[in-house]
């Protein structure tokens, strides 16, 4: 099998690191190794040659003329003899997964391909004449399947590539219970926490609470992009950016309640984050996006607080009431997380549809 990644330096960290904690940015690559030779587009240290670079510039120009959208070619194009010696090919994320979807349209990617789509139906709004709409659905209808961590997200795909869709599944996402787990003892120092590295993160609405309420110790955990953007904080918010995931985990750990405010979209929900808090067994109040508000077991009030987003007033009342009694909000987070949201059902599930695309390849 081969896994074809989004290249970032935390995701190079992670695969040189066999213990490391953020080993979920590999989307089950350890898992899938244990049962398949598996292989990946980022052996190469130093990224993808010159040549494919220069070629990704001028594909990518030439589909920004066209009104098409592109990604990373460089990787596709450095990788692809390697990729057309699997079984199956597993695109993790929109950016790579867009140039070997084109790649498979055009004849050059040959085994079955597996679509993850992160943000995907965002990306298509982009398409700007009906040529280039009609080239993308065609080129996604070649998928053997695209899986979506939201149901939301696949029911907007549904509709988009229908008629002749390829099977389109849902697939939550998991977290590993054993290392995000309750930590007994533990002092609380900090009352709300937020953590978050999308675009989609609301700090500006977790902002204007802390100011209304100076008696409340808000912590916010994000990177540097968000932090230039806050400008200046309450006197009672204490910001801080790019911190290793055990370092995050320290944080939630010292938290009485993590708030994860979010922008209203189709696609994120903070939901890294958001299972990672509940597998501590800490209570979270979280913005009711389209990406979580179906599939993921949550009920307002009763393993979590939900909140329209954008409303302010009501997440402020939600933190309020939470922090007043958060104990069994807490403990039943963890219950859903350990039941239904674990690493290893999502591993289970991504090898069922890794190795169903290539034991039904008809080629």
């Amino acid at each position: 099998m081969f896994f074809a990644f989004r290249d970032a330096p935390e995701r190079r960290a992670a695969l040189r690191t066999p213990q490391a904690l953020d080993r979920y940015r590999l989307f089950g690559l350890d898992e899938v190794r244990r049962g398949a030779q598996v292989r990946h587009n980022l052996e190469r240290e130093g990224g993808p040659p010159l040549w494919t670079r220069a070629t990704a510039n001028a594909v990518n120009h030439l589909l920004r003329l066209t009104g098409g959208y592109g990604g990373d070619f460089a990787s596709a194009f450095a990788s692809l003899r390697t990729a057309n010696e699997a079984d199956v090919v597993f695109a993790t994320s929109d950016t790579v997964g867009i140039p070997l979807i084109l790649l498979k349209r055009a004849g050059l990617l040959r085994p079955p391909l597996v679509y993850a789509a992160i943000g995907l139906p965002e990306r298509l709004v982009e398409l700007r004449n009906g040529p280039m709409r009609r080239l993308y659905a065609g080129a996604f209808r070649r998928a053997r399947t695209i899986v979506a961590y939201a149901e939301s997200e696949a029911e907007s795909l549904r509709r988009w590539l229908a008629p002749g869709a390829p099977a389109v599944l849902f697939l939550p996402f998991g977290v590993d219970v054993a290392a995000f787990s309750p930590e007994s003892g533990r002092n609380e120092d900090v009352d709300v926490v937020s953590v978050g590295a999308d675009s989609r993160r609301d700090f500006d609405l977790l902002k204007a609470i802390a100011a209304r309420r100076p008696e409340l110790r808000f912590r916010i955990v994000a990177t540097k992009e968000h932090g230039r953007s806050l400008g200046t904080l309450p006197a009672n918010v204490t910001l801080e950016t790019d911190l290793s995931l055990e370092q995050v985990r320290d944080r939630l750990a010292a938290a009485r309640v993590v708030a994860l405010p979010v922008r209203r979209n189709s696609y994120s929900g903070a939901t890294t984050v958001l299972l990672q808090a509940m597998a501590m067994a800490k209570p979270v109040v979280v913005s009711r996006t389209d990406a979580i508000s179906e599939g993921y077991g949550l009920e307002d009030g009763l393993n979590c607080r939900l909140v329209e987003p954008g409303d302010a007033e009501a997440f402020e009342r939600a933190l309020l009431d939470t922090l007043a009694d958060s104990r069994s909000l807490g403990s039943r987070a963890r219950e859903t997380v350990e039941g239904d949201f674990s690493w290893k059902r999502y591993t289970d599930k991504l090898w069922e549809i890794l190795s169903a695309a290539w034991q039904h390849d008809p080629s």
